[in-house]
């Protein structure tokens, strides 16, 4: 069972939403192990590679995703629905994920203990 559940389902650009999630999640790292993230809706666009944000003068933090594994924050799942609905598979994301149906992704994240949303 996790302690923590950190849920993004806003997209990573017009909103510090995504980067203060992220912020926290691995501040969160420090003092637990017990760590899942969850990639909904929207969210899911927070892990896809190649993004310029500087073309938007917006702050790069998608590569910060990568340090996850070195925190040891290994469960990381992502909605399969939500990939196909914005046309996305594993292969365009930054990191290595647990892809879910969406009723097993809902199944993990019944059982943290408490949740973020960002």
């Amino acid at each position: 069972m996790s302690d923590l559940g950190f849920v993004f389902r806003q997209p990573p650009h017009g909103t510090t939403s995504g980067r203060e999630g992220l912020d926290a999640l691995l501040a969160a790292s420090a003092y637990t192990e017990a760590l899942s993230a969850f990639f909904i809706g929207d969210g899911v666009m927070q892990l896809v590679r190649n993004q310029q944000p500087d073309v938007i003068l917006s702050r790069n933090y998608i590569a910060t995703f990568k340090m996850l594994p070195l925190y040891d924050i290994e469960n990381i799942y992502v909605c399969q629905q939500s990939l196909v609905e914005r046309g996305l598979c594993r292969e365009d994301l930054l990191i290595d994920v647990i892809v879910s149906p969406h009723i097993e992704l809902v199944a993990a994240l019944h059982r943290c203990r408490q949740i973020l949303t960002f």
